[in-house]
């Protein structure tokens, strides 16, 4: 499992800053890692990967693993609808549908961990 870098209270912080409004790039950008270092120690494994740029990536879900090159399974989205998704504030389903993610490969459905933020 990676070493995680940002810590609860940090991360906490940032995330009720950017539900309140803040969309100052430091607070996105720590409440988007935070919420990926989340979803790696919820998920951890190297099958998927999580982009989030340009704050953050992350490897995720047990499984099959790449060494080089564009991993098979591919999750990128935007970081604010990479915060709705870890709050709760919209579903993967409706960002989907609504073109908001972009997700390749079998394995690139992260549904069932979603909401990170309980």
């Amino acid at each position: 499992m990676a070493r995680r870098r940002i810590t609860a209270d940090d991360g906490r912080a940032a995330v009720r800053g950017w539900e309140s409004g803040d969309s100052d790039r430091r607070t996105v950008a720590t409440a988007v890692r935070y919420y990926l270092e989340e979803l790696a120690e919820v998920a951890p494994g190297n099958s998927v990967e999580v982009r989030v740029p340009p704050f953050g990536v992350t490897q995720c879900i047990e499984g099959l693993s790449h060494s080089r090159g564009t991993p098979p399974n591919v999750v990128e989205l935007a970081p604010q609808d990479w915060l709705q998704l870890a709050t709760g504030a919209t579903d993967w389903e409706t960002a989907r549908a609504a073109g908001r993610i972009s997700a390749s490969g079998t394995r690139a459905d992260l549904s069932a961990l979603l909401p990170l933020q309980r």
